[in-house]
């Protein structure tokens, strides 16, 4: 079922080049909407593999804005976002973000 979700964290084409290149395999074409504030993505997924895609975000420093973090988890998801975001934008830039 085809949902939309919002995100946190992306700021840009290469935080959503990540999303897309790190989600392809598990779950799909992922859709990054980069004029909504808050972020969203938009893809086909069933409820029981929500749980998964919810800790795989959150493992790439992009949490489902309705996930609930303490400080610490916070400031780690927004150190991996960096991180992520630098990546998606060096495989966007070499050509490897397909």
């Amino acid at each position: 079922m085809k949902q939309t979700l919002e995100v946190e964290n992306v700021k840009c084409g290469g935080c959503a080049s990540t999303l897309v290149s790190s989600l392809k395999e598990e779950f799909g074409e992922i859709i990054v909407d980069l004029s909504a504030h808050p972020r969203k993505i938009t893809l086909d997924i069933e409820d029981e593999k929500k749980e998964s895609l919810k800790l795989k975000l959150r493992d790439l420093g992009y949490p489902l804005s309705t996930d609930e973090l303490s400080g610490l988890q916070k400031a780690a998801t927004t150190a991996k976002s960096f991180v992520s975001c630098a990546i998606g934008k060096v495989n966007v830039a070499t050509g490897k973000n397909e």
